[in-house]
């Protein structure tokens, strides 16, 4: 049985590493990519298929890979997932800043209402297994807007009937990202000290290489079950 991971919010800083790894790992003949954007990236594993987050509803997916199947190369993928004969995960990372997304509305849009929707998308076309970023600190009664949102994902994602959903908490993320963010900046250099002198090991900052290696090690575990919330403490181990 064939094995595809869809992915989405591909275009960031853990979204990138984790197809990366991906088209590294023997274990995934396929990653489909979903973007409001194709991105300036080519790999025989990877379909890319261009949506509005919006109106996932209305996407056909395989309607989107044969019309990109002109030389044949994605016949294979079109056989198994008409059949079934495919082993279906789905890693979501999306997610933005209430500074880039320019109001709190647009943000919980962004990363509550597109993450739900592309999890509903993916369980309603096969998948068992669902692993999503969030973040440390994560709690639908947080008084701190951000921490709130996506506690509130969290707890409409294990509401879902996925067979395993993952949800990965890390910490500062490190790595280049696309777009500069001055107080992260500064907290990662805060941090980096204080972990260095054994102080708030749990908010060790964590790359972004490490995040994904995180979701693609467990993914290889072949009896997972439930709910899991999974620290970033716990990825820096799970990574090493």
């Amino acid at each position: 049985m064939s094995k595809v991971a869809m992915v989405a919010g591909s275009s960031g800083l853990v979204g990138m590493q984790l197809l990366h790894q991906l088209f590294q790992n023997p274990e995934y003949d396929w990653v489909i990519s979903f973007g409001r954007r194709e991105l300036a990236l080519k790999h025989a594993k990877l379909v890319q298929v261009t949506v509005d987050f919006n109106r996932l509803e209305a996407l056909n997916l395989l309607e989107s890979i044969r019309a990109q199947n002109t030389g044949g190369q994605f016949q294979s993928l079109l056989k198994r997932l008409e059949s079934g004969e495919v082993a279906l995960s789905a890693f979501c990372s999306l997610g933005t800043t209430i500074k880039n997304a320019g109001s709190k509305e647009k943000f919980f849009q962004i990363d509550h209402d597109f993450v739900i929707g592309f999890a509903r998308m993916a369980l309603g076309f096969g998948a068992k297994r669902f692993f999503y970023v969030s973040a440390l600190g994560a709690d639908a009664e947080s008084a701190v807007f951000y921490n709130k949102v996506k506690g509130t994902v969290e707890n409409d994602l294990k509401r879902m009937d996925f067979t395993y959903l993952g949800i990965f908490q890390p910490s500062l993320l490190l790595g280049e990202r696309n777009e500069h963010r001055l107080g992260e900046e500064v907290g990662k250099v805060l941090m980096k000290g204080l972990t260095y002198l054994g102080m708030f090991k749990k908010y060790k900052p964590i790359s972004g290489s490490q995040v994904a290696r995180a979701m693609l090690v467990k993914d290889q575990e072949t009896h997972l079950s439930g709910n899991e919330t999974i620290p970033s403490a716990e990825m820096h181990k799970i990574s090493a």
